[in-house]
């Protein structure tokens, strides 16, 4: 009876937020960074949502800089994430049109060699910008786009953020299956892309840690050692905000073939990409996700290029 209670509460709850969110997509984009706007007050002079830690992260990740320079990062950093909060509101109902208008790629023939050449692919990525409004990658490529997912622990914005990635019908897959599904794909001689949003924390006891950020980070090897199995190529995809509420995406392979790298080579150009994405905007990046809090374990090593 109490598993069938909550299971009700869940529905209702998600039923709420549909509603909520379905409704907020409707209002028009200068009301919306109007918004916007009264969300950084809250958020920065407020609340102070994170700010320790968003302040922190800055300063460890660029001792160079001076503390008015840390603070610009920071206002502006809050600023975008406000901006991202509200655009994410319109995933539920955008339309293609708005989406190829507001995230637009310069160069998909990128995509369009990989398929000629018989090719599936990493796409890699990470939290910086918009990562939500990439809605329309699957309809750039000829590959299916299999998307990583990783269920939340709040039921209701679990099933919405679903519902709003598979709008454009990529297919969803746990971490645990994904493997398993590329060969599939490989027997079945379909088309794939495997859709990574690298910069993801992975736990204290992971064996890959290199300074990043000017800082020790552990990475998650799932992109090299899936990639290495399956042999696929390696495409960084490189997010930059041209003006509030329109995007452009930049394409880069790094690899041909994973299957014939040297041992942590794709990890080591994944995570030297997103740095230097990072390190020219910094603002962009999600500085509020606490993506420092392990310590190295004395009995692993630092990997260096």
């Amino acid at each position: 009876m109490k598993i069938y209670f909550r299971f009700q509460m869940i529905s209702l709850q998600y039923y709420l937020l549909f509603a909520f969110t379905w409704t907020v997509s409707l209002i028009p984009y200068w009301i919306i960074y109007r918004i916007s706007d009264l969300l950084f007050l809250v958020t920065y002079y407020l609340a102070g949502y994170r700010k320790k830690t968003v302040f922190r992260n800055l300063r460890n990740s660029f001792p160079e800089k001076s503390h008015s320079e840390i603070e610009h990062i920071a206002r502006a950093f809050y600023r975008h994430f406000c901006d991202f909060l509200v655009e994410s509101l319109k995933c539920i109902r955008i339309s293609v049109k708005q989406l190829d208008k507001r995230m637009k790629f310069l160069n998909p023939e990128v995509f369009d060699v990989l398929a000629r050449e018989n090719k599936n692919f990493a796409l890699i990525s990470a939290h910086y910008n918009n990562w939500e409004w990439l809605l329309n990658i699957p309809l750039k490529m000829d590959h299916e786009l299999l998307v990583i997912y990783r269920p939340l622990k709040n039921g209701p914005v679990d099933r919405l953020i679903h519902y709003i990635r598979k709008r454009r019908n990529p297919l969803m897959i746990p971490m645990d299956g994904i493997y398993r599904q590329g060969l599939k794909h490989k027997a079945e001689k379909r088309l794939f892309s495997v859709w990574f949003l690298a910069d993801q924390r992975p736990p204290r006891t992971s064996r890959f840690w290199i300074r990043f950020l000017n800082q020790e980070t552990p990475f998650f090897e799932g992109v090299e050692k899936l990639s290495v199995k399956l042999g696929l190529a390696i495409v960084f995809m490189d997010v930059q905000k041209v003006r509030r509420g329109h995007y452009e995406v930049s394409l880069k392979k790094l690899f041909d073939n994973a299957a014939i790298s040297r041992e942590h080579e794709i990890t080591l150009s994944v995570v030297r990409e997103m740095e230097e994405e990072i390190k020219r905007k910094p603002e962009f990046w999600l500085w509020s996700h606490k993506r420092f809090k392990h310590t190295r374990p004395e009995d692993i090593n630092l990997i260096t290029a």
